[in-house]
């Protein structure tokens, strides 16, 4: 005689039609009648295997069925990302111009100059004077011809070209430079340059800079107001954006510095979270990140003062002075518990008393209150 048995998964106990059916050999009956299956192999899921290329295979796709009731999941776009910051043309960056020294310019004023004397003793209208003095001949074709203007004009666009793009370059000072709305470079090489004459010129200041801004609105912790004076340490690191890219970098400035303000809170110096000097370093971090990409270079936002406004300066005043007198009275109180406590033990712990209950009530009554005066008399 043999004798079936069927082994059931911890997991088929809500399923007894499904183990009976198991059990017994037969298919059971569906629950869906669309319902349609499809064997996959394990190794489609889990293969490793490298294309024909060499490089990996993709993961295997099952298709789903058509006329099961499922439907495709809709792909949803990545996400971009925004960025808060001001972006300036990638293209706009600091570069050399391209100058000469100003013996070169020198030379070429130089030049012009003597072409202009050449030419006056070619038309004859140079004085006697200066022909003897120069020992020069006579012309032999005196006159203010053709030729002679031609001389004339050369001479003096030379001259005027050598003299007029001479330019002196001074420590901690640049020159943006552009030609017809066209950005050409900046110039920071120190002495005596020549520089194009047609260049436009835009001096920029680009050594270290200290602002010292006045009472700018602000907030505590707790959200109340706070009248706040800071001190930035900031210089023009790219002077092509910093000039071109923005209308006024020092205005831009002192608005990032409002708006970092703003979502910073700062305390006063007499509260309980350090004062100024920890919304420091928030400050410098959203002021750095505002204004880099706008060619500045700032190195610390430091509130120096922080004030309660005048309509709540008064109210703040109290409750500090409250908040003191409560931790005072604390601290006395706490020092005359001890106080009281040591002499009652002593007392009997040296059996120079023997108190009872009521006595000894009595007694840290009287204690305390002698403590209490003597501690309000000193103070």
């Amino acid at each position: 005689m043999s004798t079936t048995t069927s082994h059931t998964p911890s997991g088929s106990e809500g399923r007894p039609q499904a183990a009976t059916a198991t059990a017994t050999g037969t298919r059971p009956a569906r629950l869906i009648r669309n319902e349609s299956t499809t064997e996959i192999p394990v190794h489609l899921l889990f293969r490793d295997d490298p294309g024909p290329d060499g490089a990996p295979a993709r993961p295997a796709v099952v298709g789903r069925r058509q006329g099961t009731g499922e439907l495709p999941r809709a792909s949803r776009p990545a996400a971009t990302r925004r960025d808060p910051l001001p972006r300036v043309d990638p293209e706009l960056r600091e570069r050399p111009a391209r100058v000469l020294p100003g013996a070169a310019g020198l030379l070429a004023g130089a030049c012009g100059v003597t072409g202009a004397l050449a030419a006056s003793w070619w038309a004859g209208v140079l004085p006697p004077l200066a022909v003897q003095a120069l020992r020069l001949p006579a012309p032999a074709d005196p006159g203010l011809g053709p030729a002679q203007w031609a001389a004339y004009a050369g001479a003096g666009l030379l001259g005027a070209a050598g003299f007029g793009g001479l330019a002196r370059g001074r420590t901690g000072r640049a020159w943006v430079v552009g030609l017809f709305g066209r950005y050409r470079g900046t110039v920071r090489r120190t002495g005596l340059l020549w520089v194009n004459p047609l260049l436009r010129r835009r001096r920029v200041d680009v050594r270290l800079r200290h602002w010292r801004s006045e009472a700018m609105p602000a907030a505590d912790p707790g959200g109340l107001a706070v009248r706040v004076v800071v001190l930035v340490v900031w210089r023009v690191r790219d002077t092509a954006r910093a000039v071109l890219g923005l209308e006024d970098h020092e205005r831009y400035l002192r608005e990032c510095v409002e708006a970092a303000l703003a979502r910073v809170p700062v305390e006063p110096a007499l509260g309980s979270r350090g004062g100024p000097a920890v919304a420091g370093e928030a400050l410098t971090r959203l002021v750095v990140a505002q204004t880099a990409p706008a060619g500045l270079e700032v190195f610390s936002v430091q509130p120096l003062r922080a004030e309660y406004a005048p309509q709540i300066a008064d109210a703040m005043q109290r409750r500090r002075i409250a908040a003191l007198e409560a931790r005072q009275r604390a601290s006395m109180l706490s020092s005359v518990v001890d106080s009281v406590e040591d002499t009652v033990t002593r007392l009997t712990t040296r059996g120079l008393v023997e108190l009872d209950d009521s006595e000894r009530k009595v007694l840290v009554r009287d204690l305390t209150m002698a403590f209490c005066a003597g501690r309000g008399e000193r103070a």
